[in-house]
């Protein structure tokens, strides 16, 4: 427990095995200061997760090391902050995030949480720290990454990173489609992406990754994870096998979230060679998240991003009617993906600033 001036405290919470114990006080108080400040931020709750969503990701079965702190002043929780460690052989990368409710900032506690979180990652061997942060829009000065794609206002977060040692890299835009509206014009987009994309067929499953498809699955994955533009960001390269695909299918199980994962499967070789995600957690009734996407690069051309967007969102009517919207990530430079996107009826709803700071060896 690190405490700080008058009143503030950053203190590292245990995460527990289950949610009924008598030590999962923290962590509920975590899960529930997390959905606050993201609603306070976006204005609304779509990307809230249960504590049953989060504790899979924190659990034991975990490709990463993930620790937990609340941010406590005078005895209230007002904020949260967490540290996720990759752990792929020889990664110097950790990814951080601090949360405080706007009511409280300018009192330290940010800048006491962000100390915290840095002296975490550097005694485990971390020296690129990045951290990705959503900026809603607003009047005045702007800030351009390297990338010279996108922007975002120098707002309190831009600042408050800024001086830390923290540089913008790169741009991501936040998406969002409508699933009640638009059926007609996504439905009229099948046939000529059909056409374009003669000679693959398209494949997919919910929930547990069938045997058949494991191999091909964490291929895909493991691609992401390097074809994906980053900037100057340092992105690890995931290894996945058999192994990382079931422990992923067992998080989903224990976090209570249905995925479809849809796939454009070559005709003439049984190859996946490209995939799309999406996740609904235990609320029926809340907004769906697309996870990755990807076409191979061999395979590109094809419409394959369009067929495999396309098809999951057909099938997601039947799978979550209640769902009303899926958000979606991408970065500014993507400009093929957005693209597909906009064709679909996406409409950009925020960007999010991706920054690095290199901690001294």
């Amino acid at each position: 427990m690190t405490t700080q001036p008058p009143g503030l405290c950053v203190r590292r919470i245990t995460v527990p095995g289950t949610l009924t114990g008598s030590d999962a006080a923290d962590f509920l108080a975590f899960a529930a200061m997390r959905n606050a400040i993201y609603a306070e931020i976006a204005g609304n709750h779509d990307e809230d997760a249960s504590p049953d969503e989060l504790l899979a990701n924190y659990g034991t079965d975990a490709d990463d090391e993930r620790l937990a702190w609340l941010l406590e002043l005078d005895g209230r929780v007002v904020g949260r902050a967490n540290a996720i460690l990759p752990r792929e052989e020889g990664s110097r990368s950790a990814y951080l995030e601090v949360n405080v409710l706007r009511e409280v900032w300018g009192q330290g506690l940010g800048t006491a949480a962000l100390a915290v979180l840095e002296d975490a990652a550097q005694a485990r061997g971390r020296t690129v720290l990045q951290i990705w942060a959503e900026h809603p829009e607003a009047a005045g000065q702007r800030l351009t990454p390297p990338t010279s794609v996108g922007s975002i206002p120098a707002d309190h977060v831009a600042r408050f990173l800024q001086a830390h040692g923290y540089t913008l890299e790169q741009v991501e835009l936040k998406s969002g489609v409508d699933l009640t509206r638009g059926h007609a014009e996504r439905e009229a987009l099948l046939p000529p992406t059909l056409a374009t994309a003669s000679g693959y067929r398209v494949v997919s499953w919910v929930g547990r990754t069938p045997t058949a498809f494991v191999e091909g699955y964490a291929g895909l994955k493991a691609t992401m994870s390097t074809d994906a533009p980053a900037g100057d960001l340092e992105i690890d390269e995931q290894a996945w096998d058999a192994d990382r695909v079931t422990r992923a299918d067992n998080r989903h199980e224990a976090a209570g979230t249905t995925l479809l994962v849809t796939c454009a499967q070559h005709e003439g070789t049984g190859e996946l060679v490209a995939f799309t995600e999406l996740f609904l957690g235990p609320d029926p009734s809340a907004a769906t998240i697309q996870g990755d996407t990807l076409v191979t690069r061999q395979h590109r051309g094809h419409r394959l991003g369009t067929l495999v967007k396309l098809a999951a969102l057909q099938q997601w009517r039947a799978l979550a009617p209640a769902s009303p919207r899926v958000l979606t990530w991408n970065a500014a430079e993507n400009q093929a993906m957005l693209a597909i996107n906009h064709a679909l009826g996406f409409q950009t709803l925020a960007s999010i600033g991706a920054w690095k700071k290199t901690a001294p060896i």
